[in-house]
């Protein structure tokens, strides 16, 4: 049962940068985790919000937002946190309860509390990779609500930067059985060869029978969307430049890559989620969500 967290948790791991991001997405995640017409339910995510002092006065309900869903902030951008959240929760359940998946890795993990809220099927193990500081600080909120994970979670304090692989294997990861893994709202942070790298291993450590979800952006020049109302009210409302954190260079073709490496993959825009489950953002001139993607691939061959 969610009860009342405590306020003095350690937040060295969202103080500021990418880490702050992390915030973001929670807030999003709490308001709609109170709307009517919700999509997904994270009720761990308003009190990371709280238990941090750079968000502590962010709203986690519409209603505490002062032109609701007009906001281009806290309605259209939260509404899409929360469709993806809604689309990745789906996308790993289905894996894990189709077939032989019982290894669940989020890389970047950040404040995901998939852990706790999913329904796991009996046996599932979910790796949780991420600096140490924001494990720290999830654990801290976590613990004081006395929440429970609905399957095995280890968590991996390492750097995607250093041998993520390596610790994972230490964790107890088996590249031997069939995994499923989610790197959500992580690869436009990382320089393009480091994104090239991250997929390779992830291909490398999966059995024939894995499955992996991200997220990428295909903006030829993000410099182009400087003035979208999404980048400028996210700079305004809560001081956070998204265009100054995404690295500034031509990205990879990873889908491609993946079919090559024996996966098969597809690539869809957010909008077709919109469509199918009639919540969430639409184009609009000047939309600073155009070029993002979500790549979904399933390991079909060794």
């Amino acid at each position: 049962m969610v009860g009342t967290a405590p306020r003095n948790t350690g937040t060295e791991g969202v103080q500021g940068g990418v880490g702050v991001t992390a915030l973001l997405v929670a807030a999003a995640r709490a308001i709609e985790t109170h709307r009517h017409d919700s999509l997904a339910q994270d009720a761990y995510a308003e009190h990371f919000v709280r238990a941090a002092p750079a968000s502590a006065d962010w709203p986690v309900r519409i209603q505490q937002v002062l032109d609701g869903d007009t906001n281009p902030l806290w309605g259209r951008f939260a509404r899409y946190f929360g469709l993806r959240t809604r689309v990745l929760d789906d996308f790993l359940l289905k894996a894990a309860h189709a077939g032989s998946v019982r290894q669940i890795v989020l890389l970047g993990a950040g404040l995901d509390s998939r852990a706790y809220r999913l329904d796991w099927p009996p046996g599932c193990v979910v790796f949780e990779i991420d600096r140490d500081e924001v494990l720290t600080f999830k654990r801290a909120v976590l613990d004081g609500l006395s929440a429970a994970p609905k399957a095995a979670r280890t968590t991996v304090p390492t750097d995607l930067r250093a041998d993520w692989a390596g610790a994972l294997a230490d964790a107890g990861f088996d590249t031997r059985a069939p995994s499923v893994w989610l790197a959500e709202g992580l690869l436009f942070y990382l320089p393009a060869a480091a994104e090239t790298r991250l997929i390779g291993t992830v291909s490398r450590l999966s059995a024939e029978g894995s499955a992996l979800a991200y997220e990428v952006k295909l903006d030829k020049d993000l410099m182009e969307y400087r003035d979208s109302p999404l980048y400028t009210s996210t700079r305004h409302q809560i001081g956070i430049d998204l265009l100054d954190l995404f690295v500034h260079e031509p990205r990879p073709d990873s889908a491609t890559d993946l079919e090559g490496l024996g996966w098969s993959a597809s690539v869809h825009t957010p909008f077709d989620f919109t469509r199918l489950h009639g919540r969430g953002p639409l184009p609009e001139p000047n939309d600073a969500l155009a070029g993002n993607r979500w790549v979904f691939a399933n390991k079909t061959r060794p």
